[in-house]
């Protein structure tokens, strides 16, 4: 089996040297590259067309966002993030990496991080690599058959009344769901008049700046959701982002949170949002399912599904990594499976054909 080939990108000698030494450790990993500046990144990563490349933020000469918008444009590549979460204004950069193609991130590793992260950033590198084999041929492959099988779904009659128009938007993202959301986000009219509840994998501390970050990426309000108070009145348009560390739950038409277990290995986890909005908004529920790792998310929206609410998934073929939506959508979850570019319409869509019952 070949090795994964990595470009290093670092301008700190010292860091650059512990991350080549990690990788070099790993059998199935081979640095053919390393980088002290963004510049230099480019023309490794141009020269040798590695699997991967390991990108910090503040470089000389060109940036990590720089990096990523430029190879993203002419040489696209999983790229991983290295990010320092104790400089705020570098988490603000992470995300804009993120939205410009970047896969994840990973936080460096300091003085007080234990032997965990080691194996923590082997398993980070071999999972983005993975994004471009599987993402690029296996779900490209199986797009074909996703689309036969949701043109089987049958459309089921909806029996709500005038007066059940969507009273809220529930999203749920795992990996690629920063980009994802700030471009559904960008899309949708800032009097949409229906609160959006959101849930997206993000460990501390990228997950606690990223509610600010979208804020202020987006003409719709986005601030974390808050323990016991009400949701949004109606024809209010805002989003209401779950914490880290604990799971966001709708309940008497209020947000709480939940420290119960992860599901799934995520806190918060999608599934426990979707399932508790199924239960207290019901028909009233629009859910949509975006970019992912793993299967959290898929049980909820189907959850919302039978609650009779509306359900959306992203087509996978658009996905940084298109697992989540491809569970719901071999489960017969999804009402639509929708492109990316084509989610803000739908959600707009959803409200507008409401009205009209």
């Amino acid at each position: 089996m070949p090795k994964i080939r990595v470009v290093v990108a670092e301008d700190s000698l010292t860091m650059r040297r512990h991350l080549v030494s990690v990788l070099q450790s790993d059998p199935d990993v081979e640095v053919v590259g390393e980088a002290c500046d963004g510049r230099t990144a480019i023309e490794l990563c141009v020269k040798h067309k590695p699997d991967l490349l390991t990108c910090d933020l503040v470089m000389p000469n060109m940036s990590g966002v720089a990096v990523t918008e430029y190879l993203m444009s002419f040489s696209p590549l999983p790229i991983l993030i290295c990010s320092s979460s104790f400089n705020r204004g570098e988490v603000f950069r992470t995300f804009d990496a993120l939205a410009a193609g970047a896969v994840d991130v990973i936080e460096k590793p300091s003085s007080e991080t234990g032997d965990w992260w080691s194996d923590h950033f082997r398993i980070s590198v071999k999972q983005v690599a993975a994004v471009g084999t599987a993402h690029s041929t296996a779900l490209r492959d199986i797009g074909d058959q996703i689309r036969q099988q949701v043109e089987a779904v049958e459309k089921r009659e909806r029996s709500r009344a005038k007066d059940d128009q969507p009273r809220l938007i529930a999203i749920g993202a795992g990996t690629g769901g920063p980009a994802a959301v700030r471009q559904i986000l960008l899309g949708l009219p800032h009097d949409l008049g229906i609160p959006i509840v959101l849930t997206i994998h993000a460990n501390l501390p990228f997950g606690a700046t990223l509610a600010e970050w979208l804020d202020g990426q987006s003409p719709i309000s986005v601030s974390f959701a808050e323990d016991g108070a009400p949701l949004p009145e109606r024809g209010e348009t805002r989003v209401l982002y779950a914490p880290p560390s604990v799971h966001l739950v709708v309940e008497g038409e209020r947000t709480h949170f939940s420290t119960a277990p992860a599901r799934h290995g995520r806190c918060p986890s999608i599934d426990v949002l979707f399932e508790s909005i199924a239960r207290d908004v019901g028909p009233a529920a629009v859910g949509c399912l975006l970019t992912g790792m793993g299967e959290d998310g898929a049980a909820g929206l189907a959850a919302i599904k039978r609650a009779g609410g509306r359900t959306i998934a992203q087509s996978p073929e658009t996905c940084v990594i298109g697992d989540i939506p491809a569970a719901a959508i071999r489960a017969r979850s999804a009402d639509e499976v929708q492109d990316l570019d084509d989610i803000a319409a739908a959600l707009v869509r959803a409200r507008v054909e409401a009205m009209l019952r």
